[in-house]
């Protein structure tokens, strides 16, 4: 059974109203047959592109201190030693993964761990791979440490299409390696920022499976 994500419903149940309402007023008021067909086509189309977008399968993860798993389902983009302004403020790992509008867009915890920061920050609505989407979008930037690995950060950024990015993460959480973190609504792309010493486990274009996919051990 095709599960969806709870930020999903009142979008899915609008699309749901518009598609019945839209089917039914050209078969009403557009006599001519082939029209009629190719709005019910386009029209469908979109209501499974939503249903496609806000799916929620379930992902069971082998927990594991020791490792650092894809916070969410896409393609690698991005593997290189960078300075992280916000927070560490000092070199660190950056691992990013892009997703497109076919891929899960929930966000799930990377490690097990206490929640020490959770920051929303308004912006622009750059394209996800622009160089400055990292500290222009909008975004949130969390971090979680546990005793094994450390403090590992994670920043879900908006794209050109993300209007709203959701955040379940408070500082002081305890919180459960693989869970359900947050959503990006039609967006983008999340950066995982790692402990100088940690040993990546995924390459540039890997496509990786958010919840259950290790990219990186301690």
């Amino acid at each position: 059974m095709i599960r969806f994500h709870k930020e999903g419903y009142k979008i899915i149940l609008i699309t749901f109203v518009i598609a019945t309402a839209l089917i039914l007023l050209a078969e009403k008021f557009i006599d001519i047959n082939w029209i009629v067909k190719a709005i019910q086509v386009i029209v469908l189309g979109f209501v499974v592109i939503v249903l496609q977008f806000f799916r929620n399968p379930k992902r069971i993860g082998v927990l594991d201190d020791n490792t650092i798993i894809a916070p969410v389902d896409g393609k690698v983009v991005v593997i290189e030693e960078v300075e992280e302004p916000e927070y560490f403020k000092d070199k660190r790992i950056q691992v990013s993964i892009f997703m497109s509008p076919i891929n899960v867009h929930v966000t799930r915890y990377a490690l097990s761990g206490v929640v020490k920061y959770s920051k929303y920050h308004p912006g622009k609505y750059l394209v996800a791979w622009h160089p400055k989407a990292s500290t222009e979008n909008e975004r949130t930037t969390v971090v979680v440490e546990n005793n094994n690995i450390g403090e590992v950060l994670y920043r879900q950024i908006a794209g050109a299409l993300a209007k709203r990015i959701v955040n379940y993460a408070k500082k002081g959480d305890n919180v459960i390696q693989s869970t359900d973190a947050g959503f990006i609504k039609f967006g983008s792309r999340v950066d995982v920022y790692l402990p100088l010493g940690t040993t990546i486990k995924v390459n540039l274009g890997d496509k990786v499976k958010g919840g259950v996919q290790v990219i990186a051990e301690k």
